[in-house]
């Protein structure tokens, strides 16, 4: 309790000193209000590195000499200066050990990116003139807030890359439906080719059959011929 009441009367010290948007003009009790500059404006880092330090500083405070020594009164009695020369440095290794602490602390808690990312936030916020989100308090009505955007998000991804593929489907159709025009002209060059060389196949054989009938019959003709001849002379 007592922990957290030094840091909280910390952050009010703080931020009474760094965050200042209000002040009272003593002399005419008027309220003027002071918009620091951005390069004035404190930092969530900054803040909470001074809170820390606050805290820290009044936590020491409490760690006196007089509660040290009343704690270990018989030490006390016995030799003062050594009493003092321990509380020291058990002030010493404590404050080290605390700062560490804070240190590990923003080093694995990764403070210092996320507070930045807040400021930064706040930062588009203030440049943003809709309303920031809130809950109303009706965990179906704000669960479907927060999922519909992403849903409707993926349905537009979606349909974009089923344009894409049935784009790409029709090229390929085109391409498939030429290859098979491609392949029926050359059948049919092929089927007329067949054709032709069977015509010509026939027409060979028909005057290769004429050729031998020709070779067969050529002794009787010339016999008749001479037989023609030699009875033509007779009779002359």
């Amino acid at each position: 309790m007592e922990d957290s009441k030094n840091a909280t009367e910390a952050v009010n010290s703080v931020c009474g000193k760094e965050c200042p948007e209000k002040q009272t003009n003593e002399a005419t009790g008027e309220v003027s209000s002071q918009k620091p500059t951005e390069e004035a404006r404190y930092s969530r880092l900054k803040l909470f590195n001074k809170v820390m330090q606050e805290s820290l500083k009044k936590f020491v405070e409490h760690a006196s000499f007089n509660r040290f020594a009343s704690a270990f009164r018989p030490l006390y009695e016995k030799n003062p200066q050594r009493m003092e020369s321990i509380h020291k440095q058990f002030l010493e290794e404590l404050q080290k050990t605390i700062q560490e602490d804070i240190s590990r602390l923003i080093e694995e808690g990764h403070l210092e990116f996320k507070l930045n990312e807040l400021d930064k936030l706040e930062s588009t916020a203030k440049n943003n003139p809709d309303p920031a989100w809130r809950p109303t308090g009706v965990p179906e009505q704000d669960l479907c807030s927060f999922l519909k955007p992403y849903y409707q998000k993926q349905e537009a991804y979606m349909r974009l890359e089923l344009k894409k593929i049935q784009a790409e489907n029709a090229a390929l159709a085109q391409k498939v439906q030429a290859g098979r025009d491609s392949v029926a002209q050359t059948e049919q060059r092929i089927s007329t080719a067949v054709d032709e060389w069977k015509v010509r196949q026939k027409q060979w054989k028909h005057t290769k059959r004429d050729i031998r009938a020709v070779h067969y019959n050529i002794p009787e003709i010339l016999i008749f011929s001479m037989f023609s001849l030699h009875i033509e002379k007779g009779c002359m």
